[in-house]
């Protein structure tokens, strides 16, 4: 007998300050675990009214699965958080939508009833265990010429898309980048990040004890000329540079997923409601056109088009990765609706905790645009793929309309 799937709804989503990766960075003296672990705290802090004991299951990403990043740390981190030891954890990778999946697989779970309430995020701690560390990729894959050499190079797939589309030269990618920087700094100014971000105890090797309470990546004020000075070190005269790209970064990100009747059951916030989501594969030489083939399905399965779509967080691992998503979809570059807090390029990019950040981001922007019905957070991800996720705004006039008839329509066929 078919069986009526719950719907899934974010309740609320933290971040901890992203930091920049090695000796100097914020983080050097932190350890993975411990960010995670601040995130889960801070969410339950943060939402008293949710029982413990009613989490049914928490999923930690990480792309570098080794030392505090290892050991199954969705159950450490679970533990250590203080949740109780019937609460079980898993750990996931996909690159850099691991976070992602950790939402999209638990809020699966969700929708068919395997528990109802479940903690979703990601951790990357990049200075302690750079991409790549300790793996051992099977000659195959480029003996038996499976995939191009370059796909094993993020930086070399994204000079490869500016091969694949000349029209997105190294000006418009530079461009866009100066336009996420000026977009961060407007956020923080306007104290649109500072909501959701978890303060850190830190110990620097020389100044001591110290709190992390913002961003270190960003840099505000950053120019045209600026970049264009910058190296291209992917390949002589190239388009990428660590001015139009995503830096190397430490952070953690956390979110609570609920079914619609729990979260109304116990009194907590509703966000966003999961509306449908998509990961496909493209050639791993081009990964970063893997959001264009994701959103198309996603779109598809939930019966949208890209015009139905209001606010769009697309996470900037390279300008000319989103570049190829706007033009796609003939959006333009400068769009309003495009990463109005900023994107990666000025926050950072700490590879398997991203996913969340995009969806805490656009959960706060549905809270400024209740004429906005439904969004997006998609993805490219390493090894040739793209994910994307699609969300509907609560605020939105339609939104309780909406469910009101689908639980009549399924009362009536009762």
């Amino acid at each position: 007998m078919p069986r009526q799937l719950n719907e899934v709804v974010f309740v609320d989503g933290v971040r901890t300050p992203f930091g920049k990766a090695g000796d100097k960075g914020i983080y050097a003296q932190t350890r993975a675990d411990d960010l995670v672990i601040r995130c889960i705290r801070e969410l339950l802090t943060r939402n008293p009214a949710l029982p413990t004991h009613r989490v049914g299951e928490v999923a930690i990403a990480a792309t570098t699965q080794i030392g505090d990043q290892g050991l199954t740390i969705g159950r450490t981190a679970a533990l250590l958080a203080g949740l109780p030891t019937s609460t079980p954890g898993y750990s996931i990778d996909r690159m850099c939508a691991g976070a992602m999946t950790a939402v999209t697989s638990t809020a699966s779970a969700i929708a068919f009833g395997a528990y109802d309430i479940a903690i979703a995020g990601g951790v990357e701690h990049m200075g302690r265990h750079p991409m790549g560390e300790g793996v051992d990729p099977n000659p195959r894959i480029v003996a038996e010429r499976l995939v191009d050499p370059d796909a094993l190079v993020m930086g070399k797939t994204a000079e490869n898309l500016h091969d694949r589309f000349p029209q997105l030269t190294k000006e418009r990618a530079d461009t866009f980048a100066v336009g996420s920087q000026d977009k961060l700094a407007k956020a923080y100014a306007n104290h649109k990040i500072q909501p959701d971000l978890v303060p850190v105890a830190v110990r620097h090797a020389e100044l001591g004890w110290g709190l992390a309470t913002e961003d270190e990546p960003p840099r505000p004020g950053t120019t045209l000329a600026d970049l264009a000075a910058l190296k291209t070190p992917f390949r002589p005269h190239g388009n990428v540079t660590a001015g139009n790209a995503a830096g190397l970064n430490d952070g953690a990100t956390a979110c609570l997923l609920a079914s619609e009747a729990a979260a109304t059951e116990l009194g907590l916030p509703v966000r966003m409601r999961l509306v449908s989501y998509a990961f496909v594969g493209v050639e791993p030489e081009v990964m970063g056109v893997g959001p264009v083939p994701a959103t198309e399905q996603a779109l598809t399965k939930a019966g949208l088009t890209i015009a139905d779509i209001g606010l769009f967080e697309l996470n900037e691992a390279f300008a000319v990765q989103v570049l190829a998503f706007l033009d796609h979809f003939g959006i333009a570059d400068d769009d309003p609706r495009v990463n109005e807090y900023g994107g990666a390029i000025a926050v950072g990019h700490p590879l398997a905790s991203s996913g969340v950040r995009l969806m805490t981001q656009l959960a706060r922007q549905f809270e400024g645009h209740p004429d906005v019905r439904y969004g997006l957070t998609s993805m490219c991800i390493g090894l040739g793929m793209g994910g994307t996720v699609i969300w509907e705004n609560p605020h939105h006039p339609d939104y309780q309309s909406d469910t009101v008839a689908s639980a009549t329509t399924t009362e009536d066929a009762q």
